[in-house]
């Protein structure tokens, strides 16, 4: 008898000591078989990871063994394993269900006590690719540090406790967590992941480009000085200064890493105490209503809208960016991307001031498939939508909705590019060129999300096409960027030409030229795709329902 098939209040060995542990080993072995026999596709994944990550760990041991004797092997390796730690913190956050089988929530209501459940999680979560990977590239690490009896028996402790670590690390915050990431708050920061993934990219691009540019890992020494006391990369610390001779520190830097996972430990037991017997949402009574809440009149910011079905529409597309985690995501990874990108580009001294119109492209996009944004909600659209005039309305109220984020927020990126950069006298060219080809994406956004609607699916935080409907996605973005950009051509084509006849001084003229240009074209897409959006409704609503 195990603990999962005992009569409730029973006393079963298996809760006991150490044979909570065997158990979960082998459950989650078992529940790693069961959702591979699933699906072929789920099996080739699963087996498509482990071979990448084998031959990622294959390749980061043998850079490691190759560094062995380097003298700054030691700074890499304790940055390396810092930056290993932090990762193993802050993926759960991201990835909540990345590991259903290790969810403590699920265990509530079985007769565990938490410190057996700590021991027995903590070996059922060294059962994995990743706990793998880590291990790999910290014997790797030892294998580079480590020099003569003495530092070799210091890397022989720092192997198990630096994967240890990072696990009790990742269950700990997990676990702490465990309710806000089955909320929709923990949704959100799920679909907010791929966001964090883009801006570090950038980040990181940035960073190795100054590393390149200032001699290399020397310029890191500082830092891992830092770092060498910090768990778990005290743990490999100690094997680098069992190789000098410096015993008494590597002995402190073991301890610290040894103190730091009995913290953690302590941490989770803490958590895992909480978690069983404080109460819920299922079990607390809800709430009851707030007193004084003001009839269906607006408030706050959304006051100073305009009445009728334009301000309605235009609170509606603003809360959808606020609430709905795809719509916010998408709209938070643009304002990112659209200032990392011209302001890294001018802080490293090889950009133009022109690459603010990035800024421009990237919330232009949002106008791109309005109505695959509603989703299966969009038939109380379709409902009040009884004519062109009605889809006028409602497409230029999601316009002018847009535009309240869009323009500021130009201004914004192109005033700050050009202060980088000390380039003010293009500033009023580059804003009307931005706003040139702002008009042209809400124009060509317009038409595409009348002719070429899709569905956002709402599972999955990186799925952003219902299958069978990329085609329909493809061909409204890139087929709407490059008529955005032939609808720009005019603009563009005057500030080429403002600069090869030598005319920098005339380049204010594009700033309001480009906003007249821009508002005019703007409309004027919206006033084509009224039509075509009244007579193709049905099909509208087809398309964007099949999520």
């Amino acid at each position: 008898m195990t603990v999962l098939d005992a009569p409730a209040g029973a006393a079963v060995p298996a809760v006991r000591g150490q044979g909570l542990v065997p158990v979960f080993a082998r459950l989650k072995l078992t529940l790693l078989r069961n959702g591979l026999r699933r699906s072929s596709g789920r099996r080739a994944a699963y087996i498509a990871s482990l071979v990448v990550t084998l031959l990622l760990a294959v390749g980061q041991v043998i850079g490691l063994v190759a560094l062995r004797g380097h003298a700054q092997a030691g700074t890499l390796v304790v940055l390396l394993t810092a930056v290993l730690a932090l990762g193993w913190a802050v993926m759960p956050l991201f990835f909540p269900s990345g590991d259903e089988t290790l969810d403590p929530s699920r265990l509530v209501m079985l007769p565990l006590r938490p410190r057996p459940l700590v021991g027995a999680l903590l070996t059922a979560s060294l059962i994995g690719i990743g706990p793998l990977f880590t291990l790999a590239l910290v014997v790797g690490s030892v294998i580079a540090l480590a020099h003569g009896a003495v530092a070799v028996v210091f890397g022989v402790i720092a192997v198990p406790l630096t994967a240890l670590v990072c696990v009790a690390l990742a269950r700990s915050v997990t676990t702490a967590n465990v309710r806000l990431l089955t909320s929709r708050k923990g949704r959100d920061l799920a679909v907010l992941s791929g966001l964090v993934i883009a801006v570090g990219i950038q980040f990181v691009n940035f960073g190795a480009q100054r590393l390149g540019r200032a001699g290399g890992l020397s310029s890191l020494e500082p830092l891992a000085d830092v770092v060498r006391w910090l768990p778990p990369a005290s743990a490999l610390g100690a094997v680098e200064s069992a190789s000098e001779g410096a015993y008494g520190v590597a002995l402190g830097q073991s301890l610290l890493s040894v103190l730091a996972l009995g913290v953690l430990l302590w941490l989770w037991e803490r958590s895992l105490v909480k978690l069983m017997t404080s109460p819920d949402g299922s079990t607390v009574a809800a709430a009851e209503p707030s007193a004084g809440r003001s009839g269906a009149g607006r408030s706050g910011l959304f006051s100073l809208l305009p009445e009728g079905r334009t301000g309605t529409v235009m609170e509606r597309s603003l809360r959808y960016v606020v609430r709905d985690p795809k719509t916010k995501a998408a709209w938070v990874t643009a304002l990112a991307i659209g200032l990392i990108v011209p302001v890294l580009n001018a802080v490293q001294g090889g950009g133009s001031v022109y690459f603010a119109c990035f800024a421009a492209g990237m919330l232009g996009m949002q106008m791109y498939n309005q109505f695959g944004q509603d989703t299966s909600a969009f038939w109380m659209v379709a409902l009040s939508v009884s004519s062109t005039r009605d889809a006028y309305l409602e497409l230029r109220a999601r316009a002018l909705a847009l535009l309240l984020i869009t323009l500021p927020y130009t201004v914004l990126v192109t005033v700050v590019t050009a202060a980088v950069l000390g380039e003010w006298g293009a500033l009023p060219g580059v804003m009307g060129l931005s706003f040139a080809l702002l008009g042209a994406m809400l124009a060509t956004g317009a038409l595409a999300s009348a002719l070429f609607p899709y569905s956002i699916p709402q599972d999955g935080a990186f799925k952003n096409v219902v299958p069978g409907q990329a085609g329909l996605a493809w061909i409204s973005m890139l087929g709407g960027v490059v008529a955005a950009a032939v609808l720009s051509g005019p603009v563009m084509g005057l500030t080429i030409w403002l600069h090869v006849a030598g005319h920098q001084d005339r380049l204010w003229l594009l700033l309001p030229v480009g906003a007249v240009y821009g508002a005019f074209i703007g409309w004027l897409g919206v006033r084509l795709a009224a039509p075509r959006t009244a007579q193709r409704l049905p099909e509208i609503l087809a398309a964007v329902s099949k999520g």
